[in-house]
């Protein structure tokens, strides 16, 4: 748990650090994380955009707006070069904004294939505002098509989450290639934020193993912080919240605040006195 403050002495930033979370497995925590880490940096007082680039728009309903309701989105920015700015909404959390999806989404993948540097539309789209953010998570579908790809080419690193269950490395590798595929050919600068692991039950030791498991196998690259199953955590995308504004007491909410202070402390972007770095597991 952790027990410091929710105080933060910033650096100052310069442009957005763009932070793609991803998982071509579905149901690991990978919207969730996205909504939480970014709601969670944005109440640490960074400006955070959160963009939805999954065509289920779980991320847009997670935070508050109905798909159905969207009168523009990612979609229109990406296929008709309408301007981000006016898509961009604000969002009921302070310092957090959405760049929102919508099932139309579904028919990029085809509508830019022939279309030339198809793979940097998206990073063409997100360097008009990269500015006026310190932090944009985006939010990737769980698939590794081409607007996946794209939201790599568009990101300086990646997170991706991990559940601590029987199956957790599957697809790990096919994962990383791409990855390295996208540094290889599109976005040199491409890093791993980190493999986060999500859906931690104490109770069982078949958490413990994964833990172990995965530590053992990725070392530095996995985070410190763990993310609990919560009840919480669970039910506040069904309030259009996310957990810290649902339940900031929450094991949830002090899980992804420790998981935004890791982030801050491994871009140098936060100094932190001795007790805001204390978690327990």
């Amino acid at each position: 748990m952790y027990r410091g403050s929710n105080s933060v002495n910033k650096l100052h930033i310069t442009m957005g650090k763009t932070i793609a979370v991803t998982n071509q497995k579905g149901g690991v925590g990978k919207t969730t994380t996205a909504i939480n880490l970014a709601a969670s940096l944005a109440i640490l007082e960074y400006k955070t955009l959160i963009v939805d680039a999954d065509p289920q728009a779980n991320a847009t309903s997670g935070i508050g707006f109905d798909p159905k309701q969207i009168q523009a989105s990612i979609y229109e920015c990406i296929i008709d070069d309408l301007n981000v700015e006016n898509v961009i909404l604000n969002t009921k959390t302070p310092n957090l904004d959405l760049l929102p999806a919508h099932i139309d989404l579904v028919g990029a993948e085809i509508e830019i294939i022939n279309l030339p540097s198809r793979e940097h539309l998206m990073n063409n789209v997100l360097e008009k505002v990269k500015s006026n953010y310190d932090f944009i998570i985006i939010d990737c579908s769980p698939s590794l098509g081409l607007i996946t790809v794209n939201a790599l080419a568009a990101s300086d690193s990646v997170i991706i989450p991990v559940q601590c269950e029987y199956f957790a490395l599957e697809g790990l590798g096919k994962l990383l290639n791409t990855i390295k595929i996208v540094q290889t050919r599109l976005n040199e600068d491409l890093d791993i934020e980190g493999i986060l692991l999500t859906m931690f039950d104490s109770r069982l030791r078949l958490s413990k193993q994964v833990v172990e498991e995965v530590k053992t196998h990725f070392q530095q690259m996995v985070f410190n912080t763990i993310i609990n199953r919560n009840t919480k955590l669970g039910e506040a995308p069904s309030f259009g919240d996310s957990i810290i504004m649902h339940d900031a007491n929450s094991t949830g909410a002090i899980n992804y605040l420790n998981l935004a202070r890791e982030v801050l402390q491994k871009n140098d972007m936060t100094i932190m006195n001795n007790a805001d770095k204390i978690i327990d597991e």
